[in-house]
């Protein structure tokens, strides 16, 4: 059954906006790869799309998820349960920068809140970095610029508008203590960008945002955090927590942040994806 709005639209659909309709509305996904080098893309973030299979970044955010402070920073608060109520729900209170979650600029400077952040600077194609090797060995690695200029001389100039994600391997501990992986002093050993890779970024490329699987920008060992002075300093926004970048493959994805619209939030838990 198709209601009149929708036959009046079909009416106004080319042959070719009618097929690519129908494939989308029947749920084949009959689309193709991006092309593996980025260089010089001038498409519009998220322009011309096409992916396969879509990857949840996006760890499961529980009341006892680790954090950097080490004390739990998500409640739930029931305000009323069905049965005997009609309804269940839950108060939440959670800290904005908890599970999976963006720091927007505001949280490290006096520039955009989360709310203010264009979406079209919320979608790109995103350079996954792989540390993981160097993470292994030695938990207080940085990405450097090396690392980026190595990733470009494999798959080309990292695309205008795109996002650079650090793999470190780090999501695979997130149940365990090494996921802090504190030390007998306090003092976390994670992974973490370098704070010259983010100057070169800034400088040479126009990446709109950085991510990383581990709980900070920063290497746990930091305690000025250089890495969000500069980045968020420049009015750009980045991701921690997340999950599942070995999933994807160095070039080609879509990465789609879907972050909290709250005004005046310095950032939130958000849910991430990847379009293969």
């Amino acid at each position: 059954m198709c209601l009149p709005l929708c036959l009046k639209k079909m009416r106004g659909l080319s042959r070719r906006g009618f097929l690519a309709s129908s494939v989308l509305a029947g749920g084949g996904v009959l689309l193709a790869q991006p092309p593996k080098s980025s260089a010089g893309d001038s498409r519009r973030p998220g322009e011309g799309v096409r992916f396969s299979r879509v990857v949840d970044l996006t760890h499961r955010l529980t009341v006892d998820f680790p954090t950097g402070s080490g004390q739990p920073q998500l409640k739930l608060e029931r305000v009323s349960a069905r049965p005997p109520d009609r309804w269940n729900i839950f108060r939440w209170v959670v800290h904005e920068h908890t599970g999976t979650h963006l720091d927007a600029p505001l949280h490290c400077s006096v520039k955009d809140s989360a709310d203010l952040i264009p979406a079209e600077r919320l979608v790109g194609l995103v350079a996954i970095v792989d540390i993981r090797a160097k993470a292994a060995a030695n938990a207080d690695v940085e990405l450097t610029v090396d690392d980026l200029k190595q990733w470009e001389s494999q798959h080309g100039q990292i695309a205008a508008g795109g996002i650079v994600a650090m793999c470190s391997g780090w999501d695979a501990h997130v149940r365990t203590a090494k996921f802090r992986n504190a030390g007998s002093d306090g003092a976390l050993h994670t992974p973490g960008f370098h704070r010259e890779a983010v100057d070169f970024l800034l400088a040479e490329r126009e990446v709109a945002g950085i991510v990383v699987d581990t709980l900070s920008l920063d290497r746990g060992l930091s305690h000025d955090f250089p890495v969000h002075e500069r980045w968020l300093g420049a009015n750009r926004w980045g991701l921690e927590c997340v999950a599942n970048l070995g999933e994807l493959p160095p070039a080609g994805a879509t990465m789609v942040v879907g972050a909290p619209k709250i005004a005046g939030a310095s950032g939130g838990p958000s849910r991430v994806f990847a379009l293969v």
